[in-house]
């Protein structure tokens, strides 16, 4: 068939584009399954100080984000988000470390290690309703679990978990544990997960319906793991490690799938579902690890933030995708003694804040 010289020109010009279109969407369907878009890269933006000389552990926000629960050894300082003042105080909480929120009940509770207590207060005006002992020795780390409405205490120094009626605020069970335990993680089956900090950390299941230990699964490479965090979608579990090693495991089976290398003296971990980051706080580096989940089995560093020395406690909001983390100056730490022959270091008066960590 005889065609003429613009005809082929037409013609050679369609296919090119044709062919183009072809790469073009070729090209994106590879991305699209090798390449995701990299993930934002945070920075501190915000600076919070809030005054005095007592030390800190866990920070806790409430579910609308407009409020940060920050332990202060004898007290616990509430702070809005958004301008970062002081607008409360819970008072009496000899040796807080953890605060935990029951929404529904509108109550919130924190676990007090020097008294062996917990304290109940009204979620809208702060005022402590009850102190309750626990069944347990320095109760640390605290959660609420609604399935089941109990709150549960993770008690350091007796190795077992306390577990409390919401409702009537009476001990139901006592749960020993195979070693001390640190922070605690629920889902929303009715399983509640506990880090075991010991030299060779463990990681233990707990039914909170039977209010059994259902397994014991060992973390390999992992010494005294602390901070806790979940993808519940996923079944993963994220343990931060002493020896700068995230630790990944399944949830259902207890296999460990993965190990990704975080910074030093990591005290908590976040895990936000919507960007699929996870992140460890380090507070002797004074940085936040911020790590992607490539896929379930599969994670890669992708910053070090700087934060500050002393940084190692944090709290995710789900909602702006804020990191809160506490950080003090600290001084020389005293001379150990037998009663203490760990003793921390000083917070130098007036130097504690609050650090807002968020995407660029």
């Amino acid at each position: 068939m005889f065609v003429e010289q613009k005809d082929l020109t037409v013609l050679r010009n369609l296919m090119f584009g044709v062919s183009a279109l072809l790469q073009t969407a070729a090209a994106g369907t590879l991305a699209a399954d090798t390449s995701p878009l990299p993930p934002p890269v945070y920075t501190v933006s915000r600076s919070f100080p809030l005054a005095g000389t007592g030390g800190w552990d866990y920070l806790a926000l409430e579910a609308s984000g407009a409020r940060l629960f920050v332990s202060r050894a004898d007290h616990v300082d509430v702070v809005e988000t958004v301008s970062g003042k002081l607008v409360g105080t819970i008072a009496n909480t000899a040796g807080v470390h953890g605060i935990a929120f029951a929404p529904a009940l509108k109550r919130g509770f924190t676990s007090n290690g020097r008294s062996n207590s917990v304290s109940v207060f009204e979620l809208d005006t702060l005022r402590v309703i009850q102190e309750v002992p626990v069944s347990g020795k320095k109760p640390d780390a605290i959660l609420y679990e609604p399935r089941n409405n109990h709150i549960i205490t993770a008690n350091g120094e007796s190795a077992d978990l306390s577990v409390l009626d919401a409702g009537t605020l009476q001990v139901v069970a006592t749960i020993a544990l195979p070693g001390p335990p640190e922070f605690m993680a629920t889902d929303a089956a009715g399983m509640v997960y506990v880090n075991i900090e010991t030299t060779s950390g463990k990681l233990v299941e707990v039914d909170a319906k039977s209010l059994t230990v259902k397994a014991a699964w060992p973390l390999p490479d992992c010494a005294n793991p602390t901070g806790l965090a979940l993808d519940a979608a996923h079944h993963r579990l994220f343990s931060v490690c002493e020896n700068q090693v995230m630790a990944v495991t399944d949830s259902v089976s207890g296999k460990q799938v993965a190990k990704v290398v975080i910074g030093r003296g990591p005290d908590a971990a976040a895990f936000d579902a919507d960007l699929g980051l996870v992140f460890s706080s380090n507070g002797l580096d004074g940085t936040l690890t911020v790590i992607h989940q490539e896929t379930p089995d599969e994670y890669r560093v992708v910053a070090a933030v700087t934060t500050q020395v002393s940084a190692r406690t944090m709290t995710l909001d789900p909602a702006t995708h804020k990191i809160f983390l506490a950080a003090a100056k600290l001084g020389p730490a005293p001379p150990a003694t037998e009663e203490q022959p760990h003793p921390r270091p000083p917070v130098i008066a007036n130097s504690f804040n609050i650090l807002v960590a968020q995407p660029k």
